[in-house]
């Protein structure tokens, strides 16, 4: 077997689903293996990695990227094995944004099939749970503060029911709560309540919160946003929609290789627009790490 297509049923519903069933035909030697639970995708991509698959094919969203690409880690010379790829079905599908795949199914397919790769960075979180040292790996985004709490406030139903604008709905409610400070030490210390760290230009859909963001730059790109009120949430909003966020928002920014976030209060780090741990956290980037289908 050459590729094994990774799917997340819950993404874009029924249609996903009929669309997936068809793959076969699209890809020699290939297999589709459907996730039933959270985290599920992780252990699926794993077991493609020591079974041999050449190409590993994450169907779904950002969360479904993350955890295959997670998955594709946690086997020793995973990523040196294997190629990944990306088929674009969920709710905002940044990191395909990114990459600059066709929004269209049937169209990602086309590109899929070309097989032009190309090699990536890849940010590396280290954090502790109940004593013992975990990490997990990112391949767009990670954030702490109004948008992991946001992300913790959403359901999915109402993500089911809204899309993208039930964020929006998580986000106003998290307005509503005292905003946490958090630490960001790169050998200086910034602080604010709301941090952004970008491997790629792209946060929240096509807006470039990391504009001389690359994805093989071997850097991460760190926002710190000092204090969150409305006006400057507007400002943010308003630099998002140009294309010129700094322009509008005085951010704090800098371009570590590493960085180590702290807060004295609970504060949640999303990977990839999933939650993944509590604070404090390590993150650092291992270059070129992952060889990606491009169009």
């Amino acid at each position: 077997m050459q590729t094994c297509v990774i799917f997340n049923p819950s993404a874009r519903g029924e249609k996903a689903e009929a669309f997936c069933a068809g793959l076969e035909s699209h890809f020699p030697n290939c297999v589709c293996w459907r996730t039933g639970q959270a985290g599920q995708a992780r252990d699926l991509a794993a077991k493609a990695v020591r079974g041999g698959f050449q190409t590993i094919i994450a169907a779904g969203g950002d969360g479904t990227v993350n955890e295959v690409v997670n998955g594709i880690g946690d086997v020793p010379g995973g990523f040196d094995s294997t190629h990944f790829g990306v088929l674009p079905l969920g709710t905002v599908n940044v990191f395909a944004r990114e990459l600059g795949f066709p929004r269209q199914p049937a169209a990602a397919v086309s590109v899929l099939k070309q097989g032009k790769t190309t090699a990536i960075d890849l940010g590396l979180v280290e954090y502790t749970v109940d004593g013992s040292p975990r990490r997990r790996f990112f391949i767009q985004l990670a954030g702490a503060g109004l948008d992991s709490r946001a992300i913790e406030l959403v359901s999915w139903e109402l993500k089911k029911k809204l899309g993208p604008v039930a964020y929006v709905v998580a986000g106003l409610k998290a307005m509503r709560e005292p905003q946490p400070v958090i630490m960001a030490n790169n050998g200086k210390v910034v602080s604010g309540e709301l941090v952004l760290i970008g491997n790629g230009r792209f946060y929240g859909g096509s807006f470039a919160a990391f504009p001389t963001a690359t994805l093989h730059d071997g850097l991460l790109h760190v926002c710190v946003l000092p204090k969150v009120t409305w006006p400057r949430l507007m400002a943010v909003a308003l630099g998002f929609l140009t294309g010129h966020l700094y322009r509008f928002c005085s951010a704090l920014q800098f371009s570590p290789s590493s960085v180590t976030l702290t807060s004295a209060s609970r504060v949640i780090l999303q990977l990839d627009g999933e939650n993944a741990c509590e604070l404090p956290a390590t993150l650092s980037v291992r270059p070129k790490a992952l060889r990606v289908i491009v169009p």
